[in-house]
């Protein structure tokens, strides 16, 4: 278990993150879906590490891929990555099994250092 896995349906907030962390020496995949992201994760179970989601996706902009991540691969750390995180939603996204959160936007040094700390315990 050495991978991330980005998702987000912009892609060149896919492309920043997925550069950043590969620089710092991360395994990177990526997924601009829901849809998508759970095809790599039921494939690629035991690789992936730490998950860093967007929180609105075109086909899911609640926390259920958080959570249904978290039922396939437990052992996975998940950062919830969002531009319309209230402190309700970052607090649902902790007790739903977020690592952590962060709001978008972000510097890039902080989020190799979030998934740094995540693959950590991983």
């Amino acid at each position: 278990m050495d991978t991330v896995l980005i998702v987000d349906d912009e892609p060149l907030i896919r492309w920043s993150v997925a550069e950043s962390l590969e620089a710092a020496g991360f395994g990177v995949i990526e997924a601009g879906t829901a849809h998508e992201a759970l095809a790599h994760v039921d494939r690629r179970v035991d690789d992936i590490s730490v998950a860093v989601l967007d929180l609105k996706l075109p086909d899911s902009n609640d926390l259920g891929l958080l959570r249904r991540i978290r039922q396939v691969s437990p052992r996975c750390q998940i950062i919830l990555m969002t531009a319309h995180g209230t402190p309700e939603i970052l607090d649902e996204a902790r007790e739903a099994g977020a690592f952590s959160a962060i709001s978008k936007p972000f510097d890039m040094t902080r989020i190799v250092g979030l998934v740094r700390d995540a693959q950590a315990v991983a």
